[in-house]
């Protein structure tokens, strides 16, 4: 009886380890596709690798243990236990079965007209604590309002410690500001292809303030949800 179950045991654990292995392949998309490589850059590159990296490793020695060093036919000289199998398959379904960005995004957008006054926004900031609304100029997104830049704006325009903004519209202030870039994307994308875009301008040097998901990724489309680099940071990978 404990014989089958330890063969059961070691057979969940290879099917689990494999769907792992195919799913880092697919994530972690590089020519070498052995399974410690891809664990070693995927993590430098994805959060929820990095967050199982050293449960990995481990799962690979003892993968090879189960695999390549049987003693004899049906006796392995290692087995996993039921509490190894079942992390390693909850793993396996995290990976091969990545979350949509939505999970992760601030779903209430909240966004304006760039003829909108100021007030309506600073009312928004005080009101949702937000501090980045996406700008809309005839029905098309062109970019995005931050606070830091109403901050400049304020200093350059302050006089005796006081600040009139019931003339001031947002267009006045994406006019003085810098280029908040942003990238619109469809509400199927997942949390990896979100990491990627984040990735990718960090290795052309161009910074992202944020990523705005609509129904077919279309500038003019309704936000459905606005992701920035700090919702990635605040992912929680981690499995009970």
């Amino acid at each position: 009886m404990n014989k089958n179950r330890g063969q059961l045991l070691s057979e969940r654990f290879e099917v689990a380890f494999n769907q792992v292995h195919d799913a880092l392949k697919d994530i972690v998309q590089i020519n070498d596709e052995r399974f410690v490589v891809l664990v070693k850059v995927g993590s430098k590159k994805y959060q929820i690798i990095d967050t199982f990296k050293k449960d990995l490793e481990q799962y690979a020695k003892l993968r090879n243990a189960i695999v390549h060093e049987k003693m004899e036919v049906g006796f392995y000289i290692a087995e996993p236990n039921a509490k190894v199998v079942q992390h390693i398959e909850k793993i396996a379904n995290v990976l091969s079965q990545p979350n949509y960005a939505l999970s992760i995004a601030t779903r209430k957008v909240v966004y304006f007209d760039h003829q909108d006054n100021l007030l309506q926004v600073t009312d928004a900031i005080r009101k949702y604590g937000y501090s980045k609304f996406p700008i809309y100029k005839n029905k098309k997104c062109m970019g995005l309002l931050t606070a830091g830049a109403i901050m400049k704006w304020m200093a350059r325009n302050m006089e005796n410690g006081l600040v009139n903004f019931s003339n001031i519209r947002i267009a006045d202030i994406m006019e003085f500001g810098k280029e908040h870039p942003l990238e619109v994307v469809a509400k199927d994308i997942n949390i990896f292809e979100i990491e990627n875009i984040f990735e990718k301008a960090h290795k052309y040097k161009r910074k992202i303030e944020g990523i705005i998901i609509t129904e077919n990724g279309k500038m003019d489309e309704v936000p459905l949800g606005i992701i920035t680099a700090w919702d990635l940071i605040q992912i929680d990978y981690t499995i009970d």
